[in-house]
Formats: structure tokens, C-alpha cells, sequence
């Protein structure tokens, strides 16, 4: 028997699109570092490659229909022109795999986020007759793999997984189906990649994992944490702030917590969701955790640091909230006064023990979102209003496009457009802010030397 030798993809064309999440970005740049392997040249013209990859995402309502619209989208494109390989990436593949395929045949590939480490071998099998279809949990295998690709992230902000996975089965979460089991990567590699990408010039590193705190690694009787890794990441000369996403309040460790008293590097601003102010709602969905626990955790890091901010999510009209647990929601967020939050009607996903529970009237939700974001957001204007004629520091990441400006964020991760030298990009500058909105401050670059709040 003849065998037939593969198609070259030398030179061929790769666009991905990212939906979702840190840790979809951080997996999309680390495909486009193995497809170069194969031969294929990274493209950001969606109008011209020759493979189109929707990595996408499935904890926002209504994903898997989302991604059929977006197949659509791609249908059109490329109406006049040769067809793409279309590939369906990330939690949205893992969670409806073949059903994928059956319903819409323009999808030629399906592939969860722990098989990304086939990506070259199902592509360079890839025939137009045959659709293919990976979505085991292979999550070792997968980072063993890509631990022998350097990561060529050169931007100045990026991420880093140190986790992948979770383990706390909330209610009404799909990430345990889509993701998997906990799964915590050797520190070494960590901080391995971690010199990789301040070689390439990043200067912030956010580690990231579905429950990144929940981070643990034991090798030769030793149990690293993440707190281990921050300290670690502290002796990076080159490297000026260190961050981490997304947190679980049981996970916020007295070592980790004990991080705000010493590092320098540490960015004084926690991602920290909630879910609701509620302690019944909190029960039922399964958060292991209680208001109460959340105010101990929020209390011994003002107490290191006053200047410490959150951030947090809210789960609004989950099935059984009453008015007054809706109430206990506005009130606790009252008291914490979050700098930034991100707040969605409940809206259930298959799989999950919440999937089958009876929804809160629709016009009862709406209101009630309505209101808790209007307080929400008064928070974030209030606070953004504050850095009005202030000087803060700001680490540059980029030139807007089209415009004369820059970007970059200061160390709330509060959005910065100023005037200013391209030269600046990747440095810590002081920035004199003149005004704001709800989401981002605007300010001009002053002298370097001046003191920053």
C-alpha cells in the first residue's frame, strides 16, 4: 500500500477568535504557538486564512447559539471564497462536541480545551470528508506538551495558567464539565514560562486558573501554593506587577493573604466573586462559603492594606432568591463598595444541578438588575471620580490605533488613555488624570519625577 503524503501547510493562514475569559486568551496565544510548528503564519485578517478557529466560551447566556451565529458570519466571508478549515475550540466544543458537527456541517473540527495539545496532529489529518471530533481530558498530557513550546507572548501585559479546573461543583457552573477536575501544573514550569515571558519583554504577569487560588503542587514532600509563586515571581528584576484571577473566597489562604503585607509587586486589587449577599442563595447554589466568610477574608486584607480594592460577580434572581435575599445582596454590596463588578440574570446550563430549577419571573430580574447595577456602577464612577487630579502610576501597554494616545492601567486595573511617547510603552509612568467615565480615566503624561497617589 501507497501512502499518501499529508498536504504542506507551510505558510498557510491562521485566525483565531476568542470569546470569554483570561484563560481563553492565554489558550488561544498558546495554540498559535504550536500551529506554527505545522507550518501555519498567524493572521489577524479573518478574510484571508486558510484555518478559522472560534475559541469559545460557555459560562455567558445563550453561548452554544452565539457560536452557530458566528459560524454564519464566517458562511458569509467566505460565500465567494475557498472554504476555511473551521474549527470550534473551548468550553462551548466540550460541552456539546458531535451534537456540533450533526447540526451544522460547516464546522469541520470540534476540540475541547484539554485536547488542544492534538491541535497540529488533528489538522495535518484534517481531509474535507471526514469531521473530527476531540474532547477527552487529557489535561497532563496537555500542559506536558505545551511546557516544550516556548510561549513567544511579547505583549506587555500577559497571562499565565498555573490551574486549570475546579472541583467546588457550585450549582449552576459548567466549568467542572468543561474543564475538569483540579489540576495544578509543576511549579518549576511555572516559573519556567514565567522567565520565558519576561524575556520576551512582559512586564505584568496575571496568573490565571478557574480557581486559581485553589493552586497546590507538592513535589519531594514539599506543597507549593500560590502564594509561593508570587514570592517567587517577586525576584524578577525585570518583571514590575504581579496579579491573579479568578479567586474563591474558602481558598484566600492566610499565606496568600499574608502576600499584601510584603510584596511589592503584588497589585493591591482582588477579583473576588461572591454570587450573592445572600447566605440561604449562597447554600443553594453549593458556594461552600458564607457572607460572613467573605467579610473575614475582606476585613484581614484592609486590615494589611487599606488601600486593598475589589472586584467581584453576582448571580442576580437565582431560582428561590426572595426580595428580602435580594435585599441582603444591595446591602452587602453597600458595604463592601466594590470598585468594578460584573452582575447577570441567572440563566441555567445543561448539566448543572440549577438546570432544571423554576426561574424567577423575567420583568421581576430585569428590575432587579437594573437596581443592583445602578448601584454598581455609582460605586465604580464614585471611585474613578476620586483619581481626578490625582497623579498614579500607570504601566503603558500600547498605542491606541489611529489615534495619537496611549494605553494602560494603573494598579486597579482601572483603564488609562493619555497623551503621550511611544517610547513610554512598557513603562511605569506618572499620570495626571483630568476626567473619567464609569470605565476609563483620562489623563496627561507629566514629569516622571513627581510623586504619584
Amino acid at each position: 500500500m501507497v501512502l499518501k503524503k499529508k498536504p504542506s501547510l507551510m505558510g498557510k493562514k491562521i485566525f483565531i477568535k476568542t470569546f470569554g475569559c483570561q484563560m481563553n486568551e492565554y489558550d488561544s496565544n498558546r495554540i498559535y504557538d504550536a500551529v506554527k510548528k505545522i507550518g501555519f503564519v498567524k493572521t489577524d485578517n479573518r478574510e484571508d486564512a486558510n484555518c478559522y478557529i472560534l475559541n469559545t466560551c460557555h459560562i455567558r447566556d445563550k453561548a452554544k447559539e452565539k457560536v452557530y451565529h458566528e459560524v454564519g458570519r464566517v458562511k458569509k466571508l467566505y460565500n465567494n471564497k475557498a472554504k476555511p478549515i473551521l474549527v470550534v475550540a473551548g468550553c462551548v466544543a466540550q460541552a456539546e462536541n458531535q451534537e456540533m458537527i450533526k447540526r451544522e456541517p460547516y464546522i469541520d473540527i470540534v476540540i475541547g480545551p484539554q485536547s488542544y495539545h492534538k491541535i497540529n496532529q488533528v489538522l495535518q489529518n484534517f481531509t474535507a470528508k471526514q469531521k473530527e471530533e476531540e474532547t477527552d481530558f487529557d489535561t497532563i498530557q496537555k500542559f506536558e506538551y505545551f511546557d516544550k513550546i516556548k510561549n513567544t507572548n511579547n505583549k506587555v501585559s500577559s497571562f499565565l495558567t498555573i490551574q486549570e479546573g475546579c472541583d467546588k461543583f457550585c450549582n449552576f457552573c459548567v466549568v467542572p464539565f468543561t474543564r475538569g477536575p483540579e489540576y495544578s501544573r509543576p511549579f518549576k514550569k511555572i516559573i519556567s514560562e514565567a522567565e520565558e515571558l519576561t524575556k520576551n519583554g512582559v512586564k505584568e504577569i496575571t496568573l490565571i486558573g478557574q480557581n486559581v487560588n485553589a493552586y497546590s503542587f507538592t513535589e519531594n514532600a514539599r506543597t507549593y501554593r500560590i502564594s509561593d509563586i508570587i514570592n517567587e515571581l517577586e525576584n524578577f528584576s525585570e518583571l514590575k506587577r504581579i496579579r491573579y484571577t479568578t479567586s474563591h473566597p474558602k481558598d484566600m489562604t492566610d499565606d496568600l493573604i499574608d502576600c499584601y503585607s510584603r510584596s511589592k509587586k503584588l497589585m493591591p486589587f482582588i477579583h473576588l466573586p461572591i454570587q450573592s449577599g445572600s447566605n440561604k442563595i449562597l447554600k443553594l447554589m453549593n458556594r461552600k462559603h458564607t457572607v460572613e466568610d467573605y467579610l473575614n477574608v475582606y476585613e484581614k486584607l484592609k486590615k494589611i492594606n487599606s488601600a486593598i480594592e475589589f472586584s467581584s460577580d453576582f448571580i442576580i434572581s437565582y431560582p428561590g432568591e426572595t426580595d428580602q435575599d435580594f435585599n441582603d445582596t444591595i446591602n452587602f454590596v453597600k458595604k463592601i463598595k466594590f470598585l468594578n463588578s460584573y452582575s447577570f440574570i441567572f440563566s441555567p446550563r445543561p448539566g448543572t444541578k440549577a438546570a432544571g430549577l423554576k426561574l424567577i419571573d423575567e420583568e421581576i430580574s430585569k428590575d432587579r438588575l437594573t437596581r443592583i447595577q445602578k448601584i454598581l456602577f455609582s460605586y465604580q464612577l464614585e471611585k474613578n471620580n476620586a483619581f481626578k487630579n490625582k497623579l498614579i502610576d500607570v504601566l503603558v501597554e500600547n498605542k491606541i490605533e489611529g489615534q495619537n494616545k496611549l494605553f494602560g492601567r494603573n494598579k486597579y486595573l482601572n483603564s488609562v488613555i493619555f497623551k503621550g511617547n511611544e517610547k513610554n510603552i512598557g513603562k511605569v509612568i506618572k499620570v495626571k488624570i483630568e476626567n473619567c467615565n464609569q470605565k476609563i480615566l483620562f489623563g496627561e503624561n507629566v514629569n516622571k519625577n513627581m510623586r504619584a497617589a
